[in-house]
């Protein structure tokens, strides 16, 4: 066996027990002592080995989608969208491309129920031919607010009080009642979406948008949605008390057992597009994250379908250990000048860094799956073998040369340094439209939330008026 291309596993298991270093242990019961009831000897390697491998067994909690569940299973494209991007997986239909799937709440600790009201990740990691593509979105198509600078202070001000741990309304309140731009968000959180049935019947979104880039370089900004092909069902505020009062794993169980039954989840990949030549068209900014595109104006086209398949092997491997970042494209595929997409695109793989440390793409689940080569090594937890007596570029004794150039969007940039508000904020149509195409009940439902937000005895009379104030421009009250 070559020692350098060893893979820890448990397929190799020892029949005996052992130290990590394969020393073979002859007592796994007792701590070696003077004596029989004599102190324990700081020389009991394998004591000491044990215990502080225990100490160490939690990673850090992510800040943010800590509580999730993963699986596995495959892309395959059904529809040809050639023309609009060059993405290798995207080439044709029938093309079949590896995925893990990471479902998830947002704000709440990795312990915490799966029934409260709250956002849901959905993020899709392609395992592409040209690399690891990260589709990170969430349930919804929309976000709190459009620019990453609000990115801390929104997460802080939905998380647990600092001094008492305990998530506040009158929080919530304060600081969105500063954010009108959020009151789109809220007609599907507060809406019945706010608390799907479980993980397979939501919808997902990529929420910000992207570029789609084809051979020619033609360039169309792209956003991403996910539709379970089971339907979209959710829990009423009834339903989440009595379900996550006897499960508070349901929607994680729920995912696992359909698997395992052979009941695979799918859903159908739809884009929308829109041509940059006509972005400065239309009554809202197509980079604004805060608003949805109209599919009447954008309809949904069809690209393929996701299915699930193969349940995780080892939870913390391929869920706790699981990365995303919205930076980890593909040829054919470019970010956009979406404020919100920008800060996303330093802020997870700086977390991820932090959290699982600076080789965090060498675990299996985050490692691409084909071919790659660069002079990034060493660092904490290192583990990829290297020979190479050439660690610069570029060498005349390395034969590794430039990947073929890809195109990637063109625009002519000007402007002055400045911190501004984009123009066309329009806070208001998108949440009226949305809450004006309800049923009377689901209205009702809806006020009946905001009321109870509402009434936090926190809640000043100013912070209560100033939202009465947005939701009658949105002609909700």
């Amino acid at each position: 066996m070559d020692p350098t291309k060893f893979r820890p596993s448990s397929d190799f298991n020892s029949p005996y027990w052992t130290t990590n270093s394969g020393a073979p242990v002859w007592n796994n019961n007792s701590s070696l002592t003077v004596g029989s009831r004599g102190p324990i000897l700081l020389e009991d390697y394998h004591l000491i080995e044990k215990i502080a491998q225990f100490d160490r067994e939690r990673i850090p909690e992510r800040v943010v989608h800590a509580r999730g569940a993963s699986a596995k299973g495959f892309f395959e494209v059904t529809h040809d969208i050639s023309h609009l991007t060059c993405a290798d997986f995207l080439r044709a239909p029938a093309v079949q491309t590896p995925v893990i799937v990471r479902f998830s709440t947002v704000i709440h600790e990795r312990g915490s129920p799966e029934t409260l009201r709250d956002p849901r990740g959905f993020a899709v990691k392609f395992y592409t031919r040209e690399g690891n593509f990260d589709l990170v979105g969430n349930n919804f198509p929309v976000f709190f607010t459009r620019d990453g600078m609000k990115f801390p202070e929104k997460h802080h001000a939905k998380k647990t009080n600092p001094k008492t741990h305990i998530q506040d309304n009158w929080r919530i309140m304060d600081f969105f009642s500063h954010h009108p731009e959020s009151l789109n968000m809220f007609t599907f959180l507060f809406d019945d979406l706010g608390n799907p049935l479980n993980y397979r019947h939501m919808d997902g979104s990529g929420v910000n948008t992207y570029t789609l880039i084809n051979k020619a370089g033609k360039a169309h900004y792209v956003k991403f949605h996910w539709k379970p092909t089971c339907g979209v069902k959710c829990l009423l505020d009834d339903e989440a008390v009595t379900v996550g009062g006897s499960n508070h794993s349901h929607a994680t169980k729920d995912l696992y057992d359909s698997i395992d039954a052979g009941n695979y989840p799918e859903w159908t990949l739809y884009i929308q597009t829109i041509d940059p030549d006509f972005e400065d068209t239309f009554d809202f900014d197509p980079l604004d994250v805060t608003k949805t595109w109209p599919e009447d104006i954008f309809p949904l086209q069809p690209v393929g379908r996701l299915v699930l398949n193969r349940n995780v092997d080892n939870f913390f491997a391929e869920n706790e250990q699981l990365a995303f970042c919205p930076a980890i494209i593909v040829p054919g595929i470019y970010y956009s000048n979406d404020k919100l997409l920008q800060t996303r695109i330093f802020s997870y793989a700086d977390t991820q860094r932090h959290r699982l440390g600076p080789n965090y793409l060498m675990l299996p689940v985050n490692a691409p799956k084909c071919a790659h080569h660069n002079n990034h090594y060493d660092g904490s937890m290192n583990f990829m073998h290297r020979n190479e007596e050439v660690d610069y570029f570029p060498s005349r004794f390395d034969p590794a040369r430039h990947a073929e150039q890809v195109p990637i969007p063109n625009p002519v940039l000007s402007g002055k340094r400045e911190k501004p508000i984009i123009v066309k904020e329009n806070n208001f149509k998108q949440p009226g439209e949305r809450y004006r195409s309800w049923e009377s009940d689901r209205q009702e439902r809806y006020i009946c939330r905001w009321i109870d937000a509402l009434s936090d005895s926190r809640v000043t009379p100013e912070i209560r008026s100033i939202w009465i104030s947005y939701w009658s421009q949105v002609k909700c009250f």
